[in-house]
This record gives C-alpha cells, sequence and structure tokens, in this order.
C-alpha cells in the first residue's frame, strides 16, 4: 500500500512539468496568425509614374500670320530684295514677341506720316491752300507752322490727338490691366480697322504682299521727308524751287 502511494505522488509530480499539448498547439496557431496578417507594402519605385503631356495652345492666326520663333521677326512681312531681312544694329535680336509687334507698329505708323509729309511739303509749297490762298510761291514748308494762325492749327491737333487716341484704344493694353507698352494679342501691328475702301486683301498671303509695299513705300517716304527737311534747312528753297 505504501508503495502504491508513492508511485502516484511521483506520477503526478512528473505529469505538473510535462509539456502541455494544448498549450503547444495553440502557440503554433497564433504564430501562424501572425504570419498571415502581414501585408507587404509596395514601393514607391514599384509604382509606375505617369507623365503628363503639356497642353500647347493653339496658334493664333491674324491676317493670314502666324508667329513663329524661329524666324525673324516672327515671321512678319517687310523683307524684301535685295536686302532681304536688314536689321544691321539688332533692335529685333532675342526679343520677345510683344516687343517685336511693338517695332513693327512705330515702324509702319511712322511710315504712313512720312507718305502724308512728302505730300505735304510738296502741296504745301507749290499749290494754292487755305492760309495762303492762291500765292503759291510763300514760305517754305519748314518755316510754314509758325505762320499759321491758331484757329486753324487747334482743330488740326485736335483731329491728331482723336485719331491717336481711337488708334492706342485699339491695338494697346490699357495702363492698369497689364504691362505696360503692351499690344493686345490679337492685334495685329498696323491694322487699325481704318478701311473706307475696302483694299484689304482677305487673303493672308494677298495681305502680306500689301503689308509689305506698304512698309517699302513708308521706309523710302522716311528718308525723303528727312532729306527734304535737311534740304531746305541747308540752302532755304522750296523742294521744286530746288530741282529747278
Amino acid at each position: 500500500m505504501m508503495k502504491l502511494t508513492i508511485f502516484a505522488a511521483l506520477t503526478g509530480t512528473a505529469a505538473a512539468f510535462a509539456p502541455s499539448a494544448f498549450n503547444g498547439v495553440s502557440s503554433t496557431a497564433f504564430q501562424m496568425s501572425e504570419e498571415t496578417t502581414v501585408v507587404e507594402e509596395p514601393s514607391v519605385a514599384d509604382v509606375p509614374l505617369v507623365e503628363e503631356t503639356p497642353v500647347v495652345p493653339a496658334a493664333m492666326v491674324i491676317n493670314g500670320w502666324t508667329a513663329d520663333e524661329a524666324l525673324p521677326c516672327y515671321g512678319l512681312p517687310g523683307a524684301v530684295a535685295p536686302l532681304g531681312f536688314f536689321d544691321p544694329l539688332g533692335f529685333s535680336k532675342n526679343t520677345d514677341l510683344n516687343t517685336v509687334k511693338r517695332l513693327r507698329e512705330a515702324e509702319v505708323m511712322h511710315g504712313r506720316v512720312a507718305m502724308m509729309a512728302t505730300v505735304g511739303y510738296i502741296i504745301g509749297e507749290s499749290t494754292p491752300t487755305i492760309t495762303y490762298g492762291m500765292d503759291v510761291h510763300h514760305t517754305i514748308a519748314n518755316n510754314q507752322i509758325p505762320e499759321v494762325p491758331g484757329t486753324v492749327l487747334f482743330p488740326f491737333f485736335l483731329a491728331i490727338n482723336i485719331a491717336e487716341a481711337l488708334r492706342a484704344s485699339t491695338g494697346w493694353v490699357e495702363p492698369g490691366l497689364g504691362p505696360l507698352f503692351s499690344l493686345r494679342e490679337k492685334y495685329y501691328p498696323g491694322d487699325i480697322g481704318f478701311d473706307p475702301f475696302g483694299l484689304k486683301p482677305k487673303d493672308g498671303k494677298d495681305f502680306a504682299n500689301m503689308q509689305t509695299k506698304e512698309l517699302s513705300n513708308g521706309r523710302l517716304a522716311m528718308l525723303a521727308a528727312a532729306g527734304m527737311c535737311a534740304q531746305e534747312q541747308v540752302n532755304g528753297q522750296g523742294i521744286l524751287e530746288n530741282l529747278g
């Protein structure tokens, strides 16, 4: 009896230190649960990059002309033989589109004024006028303005101011609404919409041809007006009188 009691006690004690089968299964299940819940996030390098294509605005066509940065003066007409594109001082070199348009605007307007001036020199000196009546042997053109009455000069200069204000409002950006000395984006240099005889061509090539002719005549007129002014200052004679 005593032997059975000692054997039972030893068996219970050994069982207490033996590993439990349930605990082992639970630990393994827990480890499997941890392994299955791990989610790998994709790295930034694995995500394909989508490049956005920049939107290129459509080129604006004005009177058949499209600004082309690769061409002299962005492709504006006016380069004629034998000199072709003539810019010895480089005014149009490395300039933006607005500056080139502004230079062309100045050239066109000065050319138009010079064409009227050359005609005015001859008519003012050699034909009957408002100031001198039927007497055609009057003062040379350089000295006529001081002799013109104020009642004639006032409406004359008023008309010039109105014309210039209309031109500025047509082609130029108003002060405060954009950079100073800027032409409107849709404005073609010199095209102020004044065409009472309907001479403006509708075809782009024909318009460029007429613009080139106007520029050529305007350039010649600027040289002629400067020469007439200098000649009268030198010898004090009228244009036709100097020719004999």
